[in-house]
């Protein structure tokens, strides 16, 4: 007996809808699509999952922003990868971790001893080096700080599954180029949140804990929507240095 298919993320089935009214012809090539609040209010969903579903259709190459005024329909049918190909984005994956690590946070404030919270330290110090070079993009000390936390719990199902989180986090399309657009706007890991966090679990404090890590991946996740939506104003930004280059060029021959 063949099993149950999957059921669809909400991203995905906005995708589904919209590359299916793309095929129909109700949206031709070069035409805008909706804005954003209306796609909201239609399918009843979050701006994130708007957002998800709108970088996705960009990587599957059937849609583009342009010039900041919207997204509009490419060439159809030209697609790189199927929506069910994207995976997991970023905010929805962000939403998974900050409940899971809260609790995780949480129960090491209960459980870590000094060791755990010195080598938390020491991670923190690699985090700031890390911060400072250009071009890094990997954030290894971002994954151990989360790992090492996980280990302070003393629970091998909790380590598992952070660890699993931030193996999604690198194998998802969808979600790498949602944390590519948020690092070229200039987003690293907040080392002030994580010292806060440390300290709520050197503190012995699991209620502080759990709220620092919670409010620290919110901030993740509002760090995502403003890097998103910036994207389309650096390049407009971009676009309009190139033609005042290209218009310079021109006036000196």
């Amino acid at each position: 007996m063949a099993g149950k298919p999957e059921p669809q993320k909400l991203y995905q089935a906005i995708i589904a809808t919209l590359q299916g009214e793309i095929a129909e012809g109700r949206y031709a090539t070069g035409e805008r699509l909706p804005p954003e609040r209306a796609l909201v209010e239609r399918f009843q969903v979050s701006r994130l999952t708007v957002r998800e579903a709108m970088i996705g259709m960009e990587i599957m190459g059937l849609v583009e922003a342009r010039r900041g005024s919207g997204v509009y329909v490419t060439e159809r049918g030209r697609e790189m990868l199927s929506s069910a190909e994207l995976d997991i984005g970023a905010f929805e994956l962000t939403e998974a971790r900050r409940l899971v690590e809260g609790e995780c946070a949480a129960l090491a404030a209960l459980t870590a001893d000094e060791d755990d919270v010195a080598a938390l330290r020491d991670i923190l110090d690699r985090m700031e080096a890390e911060n400072r070079q250009e071009g890094r993009q990997d954030e290894v000390a971002d994954r151990e700080f989360h790992v090492r936390i996980a280990q302070a719990t003393r629970n091998e199902a909790m380590v598992l599954v952070i660890e699993t989180l931030w193996d999604v986090r690198y194998r998802s399309p969808l979600c790498m180029e949602m944390l590519q657009r948020s690092r070229e706007a200039g987003v690293n890991p907040r080392i002030d949140d994580h010292r806060t966090i440390v300290d709520a679990i050197a503190a012995r404090d699991p209620a502080l804990a759990r709220r620092v890590m919670r409010d620290h991946l919110g901030r993740v996740i509002e760090n995502l929507l403003t890097a998103t939506e910036l994207d389309a104003i650096k390049r407009v930004r971009r676009e309009a240095a190139e033609l005042r280059d290209r218009t310079q060029r021109f006036s000196a021959v």
